[in-house]
């Protein structure tokens, strides 16, 4: 697969941009070079078009976009997965403070992270680290320390479930409810609160 990316650049930069790339080479411009280089730290850069500089930022896109290219109009080829974004801004513009683009490419895809994707559950760290300790004592053999059923060892609900009887077997009786249904579903707090005047 080949390695892609996304640059996106204000309309003033984007109309330089496809002049040079329409105009043939022994053509003479003043835009004639562009560069794109970072920092240190891997997120922001610089973008050069000719001898103007314009502040760059490296962003993480809310999902992976796929690009394709076709040889004949028909058949597409799958030509790599894209999860990044350069936004190329103005010189007086601010700096993005997060890593991550919170809008799609496209207009469905506006504030894509909290308008279309499952929300993080809200999990106690100390939940956390209490599960993979039980976890990582398992997978050594052991048991876990922290049963559902407040804090007694599950070594000793196992004894005490093998050492009783069993329950009485049910005689089979046909089952003369008729047809049970399930209780319709509401799906209030997960439902799409997405503005469709978009």
């Amino acid at each position: 697969m080949e390695e892609q990316f996304i640059l996106r650049v204000p309309p003033s930069v984007a109309e330089r941009i496809d002049r040079l790339l329409s105009e043939n080479a022994s053509s003479s411009s003043d835009d004639k070079s562009l560069d794109l280089s970072f920092s240190e730290d891997g997120r922001s850069g610089t973008f050069m078009i000719g001898n103007e500089r314009f502040p760059t930022s490296l962003l993480d896109l809310p999902s992976i976009v796929e690009s394709y290219k076709t040889y004949d109009d028909s058949v597409l080829i799958k030509t790599a997965d894209i999860g990044q974004v350069i936004m190329v801004r103005e010189e007086g513009d601010a700096a993005p403070d997060v890593v991550e683009y919170k809008h799609g490419l496209t207009p469905p895809m506006r504030d894509a992270r909290r308008r279309r994707f499952r929300r993080e559950p809200d999990l106690h760290p100390e939940l956390v680290q209490r599960v993979e300790k039980d976890l990582v004592n398992i997978m050594a053999g052991g048991t876990a320390e922290n049963a559902e059923d407040g804090g007694i060892n599950a070594r000793s609900n196992a004894s005490k479930k093998a050492m009783a009887p069993p329950p009485a077997a049910k005689p089979d009786v046909p089952d003369g409810g008729g047809n049970v249904t399930e209780p319709p579903r509401s799906d209030g707090s997960d439902s799409d609160e997405s503005d469709d005047s978009l």
